[in-house]
């Protein structure tokens, strides 16, 4: 076989080469071996490593490689041959490898439930130790690529990837709701960690990007989950809650079942029925878009909520929905023990309501007035500016004694309220 003269690799196309093997062993001491620029020469005889050579031109004698007189005995002068292998690695930086994780549920702060998420990004490798990558990494290849690098080691890069996005999540409690905040930061963690995972391969990881966290809706599940949190900012936005979307949708259906002639009369008075409930108006049925009224009591007796509470009995604690985040708390709370909302109550039926809302989501009433939100201290409805009776329950109203910020009624001798400090 002929002895090869000169030794050199060129890499062709946009393929990213991170190590190619030249084809011919046959070497002498006058072959010449030329490295480029961002390439490192490795070279193999005998499974031992011969040596390595830098950016330049070299020639393969005994001066540059003089392990070749033990291997070899290679006398000094004369074209000598011998046989070894010429490793050619790509020391170059890239930055455009792509990665994406699935499958990946997690324990979401804000929505205190698992949800179903998905990553995706780009990061950056560079070879730092031509060695250990050859021996560790490349093995018998003949070239090894950034395909066979990614597909190689996706597994463990997968796993290490998730877990690691996992245990930021939970120890700095971000939830999906702010988590596209923490993409910089969450990008520097994993950086950061996966490093040693790449340098115990001779690579150096030079950059680690995250570009997207989404919700899985590859699965019937996501998909669920992605509908439910857009429903729920959808309802954010107009102001309506879950029972009230329901509630449409039943009337709507009784509409269009009436208008198509399936319903015949009962379907459109119960249509009209629940619609005349929708906004707060007393009458048969009303309660149907109220659905707060019916809620369980601890140890007391029904409040009737829609006249009042009843004269002569001590308020009663019952459970209410939080306008925050939809959960159940005794009405005897003022926060959400959940969330931490402020309770702020409907005078007339205790529905908790937004702190800037204007009326009340379930039954309509009026929270706030021209002179403070005043109420009648018999019956704890809405007091109209300026007015002499309850128009709920009748009995006569001074405005000497009741406080004209909460409405509490003032013994005739005191001049601060009890309840709210306010001066007489």
């Amino acid at each position: 076989m002929a002895i090869i003269d000169l030794v050199r690799w060129s890499p062709q196309g946009n393929e990213t080469i991170y190590a190619y093997r030249f084809p011919e062993t046959n070497l002498s001491t006058y072959t010449q071996l030329i490295v480029q620029e961002s390439q490192e020469a490795v070279l193999f005889s005998k499974g031992q490593i011969v040596g390595k050579f830098g950016p330049g031109k070299h020639t393969l004698n005994t001066e540059n490689l003089p392990i070749l007189r033990n291997l070899f005995g290679i006398p000094f002068g004369g074209k000598n041959p011998f046989t070894a292998e010429i490793w050619f690695v790509n020391k170059i930086q890239t930055f455009s490898i792509e990665w994406a994780v699935s499958k990946m549920p997690i324990h979401d702060p804000d929505y205190n439930t698992q949800l179903p998420l998905v990553a995706g990004g780009r990061y950056g490798l560079k070879v730092n130790d031509a060695e250990k990558f050859l021996i560790k990494a490349v093995g018998t290849k003949t070239a090894f690529t950034q395909d066979d690098l990614t597909n190689q080691f996706f597994g463990e890069f997968s796993t290490k990837t998730k877990s690691q996005i996992a245990q930021y999540v939970i120890k700095h409690r971000v939830g999906f709701k702010y988590i596209s905040a923490f993409l910089d930061e969450l990008s520097e963690y994993l950086k950061d960690a996966l490093n040693p995972f790449w340098d115990h391969l001779g690579l150096e990881l030079l950059q680690f990007n995250i570009t997207a966290i989404d919700i899985d809706k590859s699965t019937p599940e996501g998909q669920r989950v992605a509908e439910a949190i857009s429903q729920q900012s959808a309802m954010s936005i107009t102001g309506h809650t879950w029972q009230q979307e329901k509630m449409f949708d039943v009337a709507n259906n009784a509409v269009d079942s009436f208008g198509n002639g399936n319903g015949g009369l009962i379907g459109g008075l119960m249509a009209m029925n629940m619609m005349g409930g929708m906004g707060g108006n007393a009458g048969v049925g009303s309660g149907m878009m109220n659905p707060q009224y019916q809620q369980p009591s601890f140890g007391g007796q029904q409040q009737n909520f829609q006249g009042g509470q009843q004269q002569g009995q001590p308020q009663q604690v019952r459970e209410v929905y939080c306008s925050n985040c939809a959960k159940k708390f005794p009405s005897d709370h003022k926060f959400c023990p959940h969330c931490g909302d402020p309770y702020n109550p409907c005078p007339k039926c205790g529905t908790d309501n937004q702190q800037n809302a204007k009326r009340c989501v379930s039954c309509g009433t009026p929270l706030t007035g021209g002179e403070g939100n005043n109420t009648c201290s018999n019956c704890n409805a809405p007091l109209q500016p300026g007015a002499t009776f309850c128009g709920n329950c009748g009995r006569p109203v001074s405005s000497g004694d009741i406080c004209s910020r909460c409405g509490t009624s003032l013994a005739p001798s005191i001049k601060f309220c009890p309840k709210c400090g306010n001066k007489r």
